[in-house]
């Protein structure tokens, strides 16, 4: 079981519609947007695999999960989530402890919308730029698809 933590690095030019249709289903509407889903969902691997020509995606480690959420993590109006609304709306001890159980899969962050929670992170671009071609595969020396475990260094240089 991991989380999938999915950044969508192209815009909207030359999209084509079902591909546009998934990165609306995952909540990837903007450049730099990203958002983490769990790897039980249903269909989530054939989403991402549809999506990787516009996207990457990996699994997040808890410390990057935790400063993702503390960071760039909103309610709405803008607001940021922070260890007293945790407290308060989910009745957890604080950001690290909502961070360990989506990370184990007792709550999707998505599903946390009913709560005022956008189920989105806006980043910034990455700070010293990508290392290779955005046009290319992770595994050729670009910035597409599946990066594994590196998806971490690279949020860290997002926020």
């Amino acid at each position: 079981m991991t989380l999938y933590a999915v950044i969508r690095i192209r815009g909207m030019s030359g999209v084509h519609p079902e591909v546009e249709r998934t990165l609306y289903l995952l909540r990837l509407r903007q450049k730099y947007a990203a958002a983490i889903y769990h790897s039980s969902l249903p269909g989530i691997w054939g989403m991402l695999k549809r999506v990787e020509n516009w996207a990457t995606f990996g699994e997040v480690d808890k410390p990057t999960l935790v400063e993702l959420i503390r960071v760039r993590g909103r309610l709405l109006g803008d607001k940021p989530i922070t260890d007293e609304w945790v407290k308060s709306s989910l009745g957890l001890s604080g950001v690290e402890e909502l961070a360990e159980k989506l990370l184990a899969g007792e709550i999707h962050y998505h599903k946390l919308k009913s709560l005022g929670v956008k189920p989105f992170f806006r980043l910034h671009p990455p700070r010293g730029g990508f290392k290779g071609s955005i046009k290319r595969p992770y595994g050729d020396g670009g910035e597409l698809g599946y990066r594994g475990s590196a998806i971490n260094e690279l949020i860290r240089r997002m926020l």
